[in-house]
């Protein structure tokens, strides 16, 4: 069966350049489009999508208000595709700490070439969000669902979860133990419910998350503001040290390194992997080369198969490697690859994450 796809964008041009692309496809059908979320939440209550590609800026009732009432009511998986994601935009990162699956960038001039040039993406893009189980009634503040403000001083305001309790003791601090981390979709919640959770003197944590250039920044700051420790966009020749989380920057490659027993990172430029830049295989894989058994290598929910080799190579050279269970990911793409390769040592749900990262940095 196709995925059945509804568009709803105030542009006229956008909803005929995005039926164009969608032509021909014979695993999408476009089952309707309409100018405003009033319109569009008759025609999908007559008829419902597999999958909503959703404007966020629009007269009326504007799309994140939109995605935050299906949410609550009856969750369709949500793709933004919108121009004010092309600045990082906070209402972006709004809709989906909301529940979209994914945000893609949407330029204001040259819309045509883009769709033509980005065809491949947008497709795979609905067809994955197809197979995604969004969460239904997102409240700020709830376990893996994200804020509904990504504010520094909305963020700061709410009460942070109570991080767990470190059990790593005296011995661990002396020790240089780094985790590194790659989620894609779904991954902003998660990684929110993870990070939370960790107490000040986590260990150092690298983390590729799948996600446009300038967003990263942004995500981190609103993460520097509800967790414990310090978490930052990584800048090249960054220490990874306890207490520090340090995200690949949006449109770059970053890698872990090690001099003089301590590890830092290195981002760089290169073509996509995986179709991704940043790429999980990329952290993965210079993990697996630096740091051999004394690294933890997690992998989360998301579309494709980006980091499943990597560590796959972590795995075979004595790293301790986790992948997030199916029933807690939002698409169990990139975790179930890593489990057919052989990669894997442990499923554990979302809510697991924390104590297993505790546990890694207790082992002598």
């Amino acid at each position: 069966m196709p995925v059945k796809v509804y568009v709803v964008d105030d542009s006229a041009v956008v909803r005929q350049a995005i039926q164009h692309l969608l032509q021909g496809e014979r695993d999408i059908e476009l089952i309707g489009s309409a100018p405003n979320a009033m319109l569009a939440a008759v025609a999908i209550r007559k008829r419902r999508p597999d999958v909503l590609l959703l404007d966020i800026e629009m007269p009326g009732m504007d799309g994140l208000t939109f995605l935050r009432q299906i949410m609550d009511e009856d969750p369709i998986p949500t793709v933004i595709c919108s121009t004010l994601s092309t600045s990082g935009s906070q209402v972006a990162l709004e809709a989906l700490a909301s529940g979209a699956v994914a945000v893609m960038a949407k330029p204001r001039m040259g819309l045509k070439q883009f769709l033509d040039e980005s065809r491949l993406e947008v497709v795979q893009t609905l067809k994955a969000a197809a197979t995604s189980r969004p969460r239904a009634g997102m409240k700020p503040g709830a376990a893996g669902a994200g804020s509904a403000s990504v504010s520094a001083s909305a963020a700061s305001a709410k009460p942070r979860p109570a991080p767990a309790q470190s059990v790593a003791g005296v011995h661990a601090l002396s020790v240089n133990k780094p985790v590194v981390m790659g989620a894609s979709t779904g991954g902003t919640q998660a990684l929110e419910a993870v990070l939370t959770r960790l107490p000040v003197d986590c260990p150092g944590i690298a983390i590729v998350q799948h996600m446009p250039e300038n967003f990263t920044r942004m995500y981190a700051d609103r993460l520097n503001n509800l967790c414990a420790m310090e978490v930052r966009e990584a800048r090249s020749g960054d220490r990874l040290q306890r207490g520090t989380v340090l995200i690949a920057p949006g449109g770059k490659h970053m890698q872990l390194t090690k001099s003089m027993g301590q590890y830092f990172v290195k981002v760089l430029d290169g073509p996509p992997v995986n179709r991704h830049k940043p790429s999980v295989d990329v952290l993965f894989r210079s993990a697996a080369e630096v740091a051999g058994k004394d690294v933890m290598g997690i992998i989360l929910t998301g579309m494709g198969d980006d980091g499943a080799r990597g560590m796959k190579l972590m795995h075979d050279g004595g790293a301790r490697t986790v992948a997030q269970d199916e029933a807690s990911c939002v698409v169990f793409g990139m975790p179930m690859e890593a489990i057919k390769l052989g990669g894997v040592d442990d499923v554990r749900p979302l809510s697991g994450m924390a104590d297993a990262i505790l546990r890694f940095d207790a082992r002598a």
